[in-house]
């Protein structure tokens, strides 16, 4: 059974999307290369990454880190798991600042990692990527966008590609000068041609979408 591990090799990818796509390329140039994200190295829990996902949703970095200060206070623990989160009820979650929704969310997160049903470290790497999918988004309040955030910024998997993300539509909007975002269904096809690297291709979307010109480049180029 093929192993994968957590991370791929930046340098090789960058050089194929180069090849690859030329307007994709220019783009890559433009902004130089894209460093591997820290998190590949990092030690890394899914079931307390999954915990943490869904208290932050919806929400600002600080309001969300308050809360899950609060509820790790409260159950004594910076690990979310079953046997934590079980130190803990309802009325208790919600005094931390969990909305009723997000505490069933934890809930159904406990009771699948205790039934078995979520994949450890180990068993993710042996898992096709697909297949970690499957097995995650039945989680109530984890939706294949979360999944997807994982795959790529904590297991490293190489060909990744959000195709419901906005910031990657317009990513690939920006490099196609095109008039209207793609769909998610015409991202899907435009994207088969960055395999097997969409994971970086959209690294530099994200960073495509956010480019924004400096008024001073601009004037210099104007008078070009």
């Amino acid at each position: 059974m093929p192993r994968f591990r957590r991370g791929f090799d930046v340098d090789e990818a960058h050089d194929w999307l180069s090849r690859r796509d030329r307007r994709l390329g220019s783009w890559m140039k433009r902004l130089g290369p894209v460093a591997a994200p820290p998190g590949w190295t990092r030690s890394f829990d899914p079931v307390d990454a999954l915990a943490r996902a869904i208290l932050f949703q919806q929400l600002s970095g600080k309001a969300a880190s308050t809360i899950v200060g609060r509820v790790e206070a409260a159950i004594g623990s910076t690990r979310l798991h079953a046997d934590t989160l079980a130190r803990i009820d309802d009325p208790g979650l919600r005094t931390c600042g969990v909305s009723g929704n997000k505490a069933l969310a934890l809930r159904d997160l406990a009771r699948r990692e205790a039934a078995g049903e979520i994949p450890d470290l180990r068993r993710m790497s042996v898992m096709p990527h697909d297949a970690i999918i499957d097995a995650l988004v039945p989680i109530r309040g984890i939706g294949r966008w979360t999944v997807e955030m994982m795959l790529m910024f904590r297991l490293g998997r190489p060909d990744i590609l959000p195709i419901d993300d906005l910031g990657v539509r317009k990513g690939a909007q920006r490099v196609d000068k095109a008039e209207a975002m793609p769909t998610p269904k015409e991202l899907a096809a435009r994207g088969e041609k960055w395999g097997p690297f969409r994971t970086y291709a959209s690294l530099y979307l994200w960073r495509i979408a956010d480019f924004t010109e400096s008024p001073k480049a601009s004037t210099n180029r104007s008078q070009d």
